[in-house]
């Protein structure tokens, strides 16, 4: 079986809080696809040397730093996400002391689902805080999270400790800690994106520091999973990294995988560069091009291969519950649409994007009905009424932050349903 000896990272990476989707598809990537555009009429896309991507055949075997179950593909095979399911389940149950002839059960199972967004991530973050405030905030068994979610869910994992985290991520960045774009138009024309993303590196290294690596190691070991998804590009294929698993491991790579997993989760293409993962197999070099993991999905709360009634029995009668957070709202905000060719395409991008994170609310909610998991939703809605001021601008998240907070604080009104949707 094809096997791993090296794997070492190149590229930028991504914007792990990122431009919201709505405001990079229909703002800022109007000037990507201008100097996209641009660049075409001029000379054509310029291209940077890569080695070899890795064959979506081979993708299966691949295990970065030789971690077991550090990574899954979403679709990946059923028999491995079931046997991770019965590692976790075994050491759930030694954290609580449970004796050996409990054995084929499991307790039930808290899931956290955080969405994509960019800034607008700052609504979620202030929504844990607040549900910390009001006090029934629980400990989740699993936590999972896209694009600004994926920056978002090692603090939420790692519990009420890491509020001044959250907080501090959504309003006190600015776009300048974020990314430099310059000059898009040549970045474009002679790289792999129009901005570079350089100070987020620095940003994301502040907070996931050895400590945060040593708590989520802690927490992976009493059956607890954090979850971060990526687009693998070549293979088209969403990549789902353990970062617990990683950040147990002795490797000393262990931390930089963790950062550049997180910086790829919200990798917007074209917007920013992908991070790219040399890995050796077999004596053979090649690099995996990850991007966003909103190109695929824009939240997930498990595999639905994975059938928890089919993993073990529960001990006990509550059910498993499931909260989905979404970083945004419904639909791309109405907008009289020029009639311009950047415009169409901008505002097109912006309306799938919306309605690709309209079917994954109802794709987890048919896999929490056939499982029977509690399925609770919250979403940005029309109460929220301040105007968007651009990528990262401090007042508009500080303020969406304190709506956030007011809400959890005040005691969070869950969807039972996705929207529309009626029994």
């Amino acid at each position: 079986m094809p096997r791993v000896n090296t794997i070492s990272f190149a590229g930028d990476g991504a914007c792990v809080a990122g431009w919201r989707a709505a405001c990079v598809a229909a703002r800022a990537c109007a000037a990507v696809l201008a100097a996209t555009l641009l660049s075409v009429i001029l000379a054509g896309c310029a291209t940077i040397e890569r080695l070899p991507a890795v064959p979506l055949s081979m993708g299966h075997d691949i295990r970065p730093l030789d971690i077991p179950y550090g990574r899954f593909y979403y679709d990946g095979d059923p028999a491995e996400l079931r046997a991770l399911a019965h590692e976790v389940i075994a050491k759930s149950r030694a954290t609580r002391g449970e004796s050996s002839d409990k054995a084929g059960t499991r307790g039930a199972a808290t899931f956290l689902a955080i969405s994509g967004g960019g800034d607008d991530g700052a609504f979620g973050a202030g929504l844990l805080v607040g549900w910390t405030a009001h006090g029934d905030r629980p400990e989740f068994s699993v936590v999972t999270g896209i694009s600004t979610g994926a920056l978002s869910a090692p603090f939420a994992f790692l519990g009420p400790d890491y509020d001044h985290a959250l907080k501090s991520v959504y309003t006190e960045t600015s776009a300048s800690d974020i990314f430099s774009d310059e000059n898009p138009v040549v970045s474009i024309l002679s790289g792999d994106s129009a901005a570079d993303t350089t100070p987020l590196k620095n940003l994301i290294a502040k907070f996931i520091d050895e400590q945060t690596i040593r708590r989520i190691a802690q927490e992976y070991e009493k059956g607890r999973l954090l979850l971060v998804a990526t687009t693998n590009l070549d293979q088209a294929r969403s990549v789902i990294w353990n970062i617990g698993a990683i950040a147990q491991s002795t490797d000393p790579r262990a931390r930089a995988l963790i950062i550049e997993v997180l910086r790829a989760s919200a990798s917007i293409p074209g917007a920013f560069p992908p991070v790219m993962l040399d890995v050796t197999v077999d004596g053979k070099h090649y690099e995996e091009m990850h991007v966003d993991g909103g190109a695929m999905t824009q939240m997930f709360l498990y595999p639905p291969s994975l059938r928890l009634k089919q993993v073990e029995k529960k001990t006990t009668a509550k059910k498993d519950v499931a909260y989905i957070v979404r970083n945004g709202r419904l639909f791309r905000p109405e907008q009289q649409v020029k009639r311009q060719t950047l415009a169409i395409a901008g505002q097109a991008i912006a309306t799938m994007t919306a309605a690709n994170g309209m079917n994954d609310l109802y794709r987890i909610y048919l896999t929490t009905e056939r499982d029977g998991v509690d399925y609770n939703l919250i979403y940005l809605d029309d109460e929220f009424n301040v105007p968007y001021e651009g990528p990262f601008n401090k007042i508009y998240m500080n303020t969406l932050f304190e709506f956030g907070y007011r809400k959890g604080a005040a005691g969070i009104a869950w969807h039972k349903q996705p929207p529309g949707y009626e029994k």
